[in-house]
């Protein structure tokens, strides 16, 4: 008689299960939205380290954690999910309190996932960006090859997570039970049939663990973004610091005078030969250089040009650009104009960018030759009624 009348709940997702399963959720969504524009690199890194230190989290509870958040308790063979998807739809589909046999290999196939985009984006980090865990030891070129892959990754698990939601609304709707509501309150009614063939054990909530892995993302996020709410007007945050580059008083004198001081990463040698080779044509404008210091200007320029690659915006220049060309403007560079395609027109005519060279009005570190990723803001159109 007992049996037929089972309405109470019990708790099988403890709250560091249910903690960790929706900041996983909200990891993915913000890196997923970061991703593919620079300016938000830094919330796109923060969002892989929280999404990385929740998967670490996740392989140690899955070994000291509750009952049903135990590995153990849902490693599953190829037979019984075997079993499971073809009784699925059936009336000898079966019930489990817990991950059924499926869920389990789609949880175990995120985690791996999870941890191999995790590991692809650090290495993208190291190479195309020279932050973070493996910066200075991954070359540029590398930097690129892993950010293929950390794409790819993040596709399959893409993939991957929209088959456990479906996976999760077919269930739900069979077994007539709501899992995402379960996944939030933690607690779920069992069936007869669970159990008659399942040992039912609530297991305990573990609230200072929730507790301090709230504390951990608060004062993390804060200590990682803590730079934004600091800055000031006249001194912007700059999320990356890029290395600091080769300095020459006599460069920065000489083009200093009439516009930014490009540094000379930003074109390759011949570009730079050329320009001072032509320098009584300097854009219409005669540079009256005397020999000694168009001697500095070259060994400069020829020791620092975008060959150097001293910088990432330096590799993709020197990359892209044509042997067969020299080019005497940044703006010419097939990378500059893949980076800037989708910027409006009118943003141009802002007063206070007036021209495509005008490098400073957007990028923060203009003035340091560095072009980080992060360090670049659109003005606005407020911004500039503002300032006139």
């Amino acid at each position: 008689m007992m049996l037929n009348t089972i309405k109470h709940q019990i708790r099988i997702w403890d709250l560091p299960t249910r903690l960790c399963h929706w900041l996983l959720v909200l990891a993915f969504i913000l890196a997923w939205l970061s991703q593919g524009d620079d300016r938000y690199l830094d919330i796109h890194v923060f969002s892989g380290y929280l999404l990385l230190g929740l998967l670490i989290f996740r392989l140690f509870w899955g070994f000291f954690g509750s009952d049903y958040a135990r590995f153990r308790h849902f490693m599953f063979g190829w037979q019984p999910v075997n079993n499971y998807l073809k009784t699925l739809f059936t009336a000898q589909r079966q019930h489990f309190l817990g991950h059924n046999p499926a869920g389990s290999w789609a949880i175990f196939l995120i985690l791996g996932l999870g941890l191999i985009v995790s590991l692809t984006g650090l290495l993208t980090l190291g190479g195309e960006e020279q932050h973070g865990l493996f910066a200075g030891i991954i070359h540029f070129a590398w930097g690129e090859i892993y950010h293929q892959w950390h794409d790819i990754t993040a596709w399959l698990m893409l993939g991957l997570v929209a088959i456990h939601l479906l996976g999760v609304l077919i269930e739900s709707a069979l077994h007539h039970e709501n899992l995402v509501k379960a996944m939030i309150s933690g607690f779920k009614i069992p069936k007869r049939e669970t159990f008659l063939e399942q040992s039912l054990k609530e297991v305990p909530q573990h609230g200072l663990i929730a507790l301090f892995m709230i504390l951990v993302v608060i004062i993390g996020s804060g200590s990682y973004f803590k730079g934004y709410f600091m800055q000031t007007e006249n001194q912007p945050y700059l999320p990356f610091i890029g290395p600091e580059l080769p300095h020459n008083t006599v460069w920065q004198e000489a083009c200093g005078e009439c516009h930014l001081a490009y540094h000379p990463t930003l074109l390759p040698a011949r570009s730079w030969q050329r320009m001072l080779a032509e320098q009584h044509d300097h854009f219409e404008e005669d540079l009256y250089l005397d020999e000694d210091i168009l001697a500095e200007l070259r060994q400069f320029s020829t020791e620092n040009a975008a060959e150097s690659i001293l910088t990432e915006a330096a590799w993709k220049i020197q990359r892209t650009t044509s042997q067969l060309e020299s080019p005497l403007r940044i703006t010419e560079t097939p990378y500059w104009k893949v980076q800037h395609q989708n910027i409006a027109d009118e943003i141009w005519q802002y007063p206070d960018v007036n021209f495509q060279g005008n490098c400073g009005a957007c990028h923060l570190d203009a003035e340091r030759g560095t072009f980080e990723d992060g360090a670049m803001r659109l003005p606005s159109l407020k911004n500039e009624d503002k300032n006139s």
